[in-house]
């Protein structure tokens, strides 16, 4: 086991966002909306976590600073209803991976490298080991981009999807498992990005290799609304522009054939943020695969509530302590014979609630997770057990880590 236990507690900050202030007088004119904040650039972050706000810097004098950020984390949980070659307890390294920036000037660039996992709800546990090599590799995102004003850029190489509401790694997130949307998307791209910023509105374009194909046939897209301070909407696209048939362990050539749409909503007020999504996806028939056309459609809601700094309770402080929740729901559409098997059989639905009370320290942190998630309508030996025959799973898992 390589599990690496690194205690924690602290200060979770982003869903503690201030809240806008009342609305003025009707007499008042209208303020105009904020602008949005450019296309990120750097790793992103869904909170309630936050990555260290003063990381290493090297000076590197007119080509500018380079950032050096990082984040190592161990993780444990034991299941029910284990699926054939996974197991009832697992302890893994769930990421140790360094983060090298520079996001000023012209000339900027991205660099994750390291291990990693994706632990996911309703699918079994890959370790870190496998999950590197069988999917992104040991650098799963490195990208230059081009900036040559405050509203126009252009990102090219391994690039983070623009599609979904979940990222990618675990301590990007506000739980510790990927949920049953997130299992429908991409991941990374290989391509090439354009955004664009104007007033309230942020836009980018890429054309890309979608499930990490090496075939790039795949447009996406994302809008986003900053309607306020405290809402903000967006819509993500993406579809591959024709059938291709590459398979290997990081491209299911269903998915790659996919097209995927969401509508995302997020609202902070004062300690909460709420965010419901919802997502559809669609796969054609595919003639060399024997299989007929299917398509899912999903919803979530991701809650989260953080502790104010002068919380307490029986005279402990609160400080640092949040209560982040998910809840899914995602079914399937497909010929029962010949239909793609998108979930846990043509005609299968999921329902999936996670909670994970998290504490963060300064750059430590600690957080235990449960998750329930129930198939129904599952096809023989698709659910759950080593059989397949049973209809839920509920996990108990730990992660500690520091974000360096």
């Amino acid at each position: 086991m390589r599990l690496l236990l690194l205690a924690a507690a602290g200060a979770a900050l982003l869903a503690g966002q201030a809240y806008a202030d009342d609305a003025p007088a009707p007499a008042a004119a209208a303020a105009a909306p904020a602008a949005p904040a450019a296309p990120s650039f750097s790793i992103g972050m869904d909170g309630p976590i936050v990555i260290n706000p003063t990381p290493y810097v090297v000076k590197s004098g007119a080509f500018g600073d380079i950032t050096i950020n990082g984040a190592v984390s161990g993780l444990a949980f034991a299941q029910s209803h284990h699926l054939s070659g996974d197991h009832s307890g697992v302890g893994d390294l769930s990421n140790a991976q360094v983060l090298i920036e520079k996001t000023d000037g012209l000339f900027q660039f991205f660099v994750d490298a390291g291990t990693y996992s994706f632990p996911t709800v309703g699918v079994p546990y890959t370790k870190s080991s496998t999950a590197t090599k069988n999917n992104f590799g040991d650098v799963p995102m490195a990208y230059v981009k081009i900036v040559p004003n405050s509203a126009f850029s252009v990102q090219i190489g391994k690039l983070p999807t623009v599609i979904g509401a979940e990222y990618n790694f675990t301590f990007e997130n506000s739980q510790i498992e990927r949920g049953l949307l997130w299992n429908q998307e991409n991941l990374v791209n290989r391509g090439v990005q354009v955004n664009y910023t104007a007033g309230p509105l942020a836009l980018s374009v890429s054309m890309n290799d979608g499930f990490y194909s090496n075939n790039f046939s795949w447009v996406t897209g994302l809008a986003t609304w900053t309607v306020n301070s405290s809402n903000t909407l967006a819509f993500a696209a993406g579809g591959n522009t024709k059938k291709t048939y590459v398979s290997n362990s990081a491209t299911s050539p269903l998915a790659n054939n996919s097209q995927i749409y969401n509508l995302i909503y997020t609202h902070t007020d004062g300690p909460w943020t709420v965010m419901p999504y919802i997502q559809y996806t669609t796969v054609p028939s595919l003639s060399r695969l024997g299989t007929t056309s299917a398509s899912t459609s999903g919803a979530a809601v991701f809650v989260n509530y953080t502790f104010p700094a002068t919380a307490t309770m029986g005279g402990s402080s609160l400080a640092g302590l949040s209560l982040p929740a998910r809840i899914e729901y995602i079914s399937t559409s497909a010929n029962k014979t010949t239909g793609a098997n998108l979930l846990y059989g043509p005609k299968s639905n999921a329902f999936s609630v996670t909670v994970t009370p998290t504490y963060q320290w300064k750059i430590y942190y600690v957080r235990g997770e449960a998750s329930y998630v129930s198939a129904s309508k599952a096809a023989a030996g698709a659910a759950f057990g080593v059989d397949g025959m049973s209809k839920s799973q509920v996990r108990g898992m730990l992660e500690m880590g520091v974000l360096f």
